[in-house]
């Protein structure tokens, strides 16, 4: 196999080096596909960002358009033009644990490595931009934070809105998520819940002296088959909603009559609904089903698209192609929650995250790159 771009060199486990490795730096007069490579080979696995981190803040630094600050491992660079308007471009620095797939390697025209796809191209992108674009017609902050992958309440942008709501405002974010170049619209809210069901513990010998806790999840389930999921537009984008069982436990031994059992459900919910109203809805679903506690596991909010403000308008003329509602949950959700309206964008595949074979083709880097810095200096 072709090893990596030229310039870029190191060990299976990461620990070489690469393009500038000898000092940790970032050369962001590199092209886009270059400086992804220069990215993934500084391993960041959530958790270890800081060298990571280090080297984009020493690499912002020299830039005098840009004010830069840090907090932890999240580092936050923004332009005072006094513009109309203010843009957030934000993307997540750590990746999931190297599975031994570093150094990166340039094969045909794809970049393989940790972390190509999910999403140090689109962190590329977002240098380039801060690099090449000094006087953009719109106010800039650039967000570059820690610990995506795991934990919800490890998540920089998270910690970041609490500690410094102020680092994070404007008037519309993009998110460099892996979108394969197209626009993706808001997010899908998430609701988990736990449906307890009780009986009476008996003998299976004498199963008429005991009540099955099991058998009395059948109406729980009888209602997911039926369910009709919505479909509602939501600033002109179709989402597809989903209410589904992800898990059941109950049981005791072979041979006992169980008196407990838990029935697991996912809302996937559109964004023309808050996370109480959406926790209202699945409490009214399960209602009449015997449900004896009702438990939520687990919440995160939704995001709209914000289609319909004139940066998010000027942005979807400028990049082009079929804007698609964004089936899951990202970080969008948390912009919206500070009241900033938000879209996915990024050159990466989403389906190639986290995977061993991770790639991301090359021509969509330069390709996000150009749209945005079209969008930008229009």
């Amino acid at each position: 196999m072709e090893r990596a771009l030229e310039t870029t060199t190191g060990t299976e486990d990461g620990a070489g080096s690469g393009a500038g490795d000898g000092d940790g730096g970032l050369d962001l007069t590199l092209d886009a596909v270059r400086l992804t490579a220069r990215l993934v080979d500084i391993p960041s696995v959530s958790g270890d960002e800081k060298r990571l981190a280090d080297a984009i803040e020493a690499a912002l630094r020299t830039l005098p358009h840009l004010r830069v600050d840090r907090y932890g491992n999240n580092v936050v660079a923004r332009t005072g033009l006094g513009r109309a308007e203010r843009v957030v471009l934000a993307g997540h620095i750590d990746t999931v644990p190297v599975a031994g797939n570093l150094p990166s390697r340039l094969e045909g025209g794809e970049l393989w490595g940790c972390g190509t796809s999910d999403m140090k191209a689109g962190v590329a992108v977002q240098l380039r931009i801060a690099a090449t674009v000094p006087t953009p017609n719109r106010d800039l902050t650039f967000v570059f934070y820690d610990n995506e992958e795991v934990a919800a309440d490890l998540n920089g942008l998270g910690r970041l809105a609490q500690a410094h709501p102020d680092w994070l405002a404007g008037d519309f974010a993009v998110l460099l998520e892996p979108s394969e170049g197209q626009v993706e619209g808001g997010c899908q809210g998430t609701l988990r819940v736990r449906l307890h069901t009780a009986g009476q513990r008996a003998h299976s010998a004498r199963s008429w002296t005991g009540e099955n806790a099991i058998h009395a999840a059948a109406p729980i389930l009888a209602r997911l088959a039926g369910y009709e999921p919505r479909r509602p537009v939501v600033d002109g984008l179709e989402f597809r909603e989903g209410l589904n069982a992800v898990g059941i436990e109950g049981g005791v031994a072979g041979n006992v009559i169980p008196d407990a059992c838990t029935v697991t459900v996912n809302y996937r919910y559109a964004p023309d609904l808050t996370e109480e109203q959406a926790l209202e809805h699945v409490r009214e679903v399960f209602a009449d089903c015997g449900v004896v506690r009702f438990e939520v596991d687990d919440s995160s909010g939704p995001a709209r698209p914000g289609l319909d403000h004139p940066a998010a308008a000027a942005f979807v003329a400028a990049v082009g192609g079929e804007v698609r509602p964004k089936y899951g949950w990202t970080d969008v959700s948390r912009f919206s929650a500070l009241g900033v309206p938000a879209v996915n964008y990024g050159p990466g595949d989403p389906s190639l995250a986290h995977k061993r074979d991770e790639r991301v083709e090359t021509a969509l880097i330069p390709h996000c790159e150009e749209r945005l810095r079209a969008w930008l200096t229009a």
